[in-house]
């Protein structure tokens, strides 16, 4: 599970209904769920955010946090 998936789960949200929501088809997030490769772009996690009611910024710090510099 991604970082998205583990964040979605965190919150209790179904696919199908953030999918209702956005417009974001069920299958992108079913990919972005599951599947560590999958790029998720800035303006799905803008629409993600606005189905959920949570901060923008504040998803993002959750969902990244786990990112470093590389000379760090």
């Amino acid at each position: 599970m991604t970082e998205l998936g583990q964040y979605l789960s965190k919150k209790s949200a179904s696919k199908a209904g953030i999918s209702k929501k956005t417009g974001i088809s069920k299958s992108r997030l079913s990919e972005l769920t599951l599947n560590p490769s999958t790029q998720l772009r800035a303006w799905e996690l803008y629409l993600i955010a606005l189905a959920l009611d949570v901060d923008p910024g504040e998803m993002f710090k959750d969902i990244f946090n786990k990112l470093k510099l590389p000379n760090e």
